[in-house]
């Protein structure tokens, strides 16, 4: 059992790994503020400003990346 752990963790970091690298390589291409530029400026997210607060709700860019997850998961543990 301590052996399945041990591969799903491996497995976990070097897509964890991954995605960082892939964050890097894009960010050349990103907006001067920062990040990828088009990520979390989606329709559907949400940011609402008052006098001296900020609410940001990425609804949009958090549905997306669920689904890309999931689709990624299911490609790497079906049998």
């Amino acid at each position: 059992m301590m052996s399945g752990m041990g591969k799903a963790l491996i497995l976990m970091g070097g897509i964890l790994l991954v995605l960082g690298l892939l964050f890097l390589a894009l960010d050349r291409w990103s907006n001067p503020e920062g990040g990828l530029g088009w990520l979390g400026r989606l329709p559907g997210d949400f940011i609402i400003k008052r006098d001296h607060v900020t609410f940001y709700f990425p609804l949009a860019t958090s549905i997306i990346i669920s689904v890309v997850g999931s689709v990624m998961i299911y490609f790497f543990f079906r049998r």
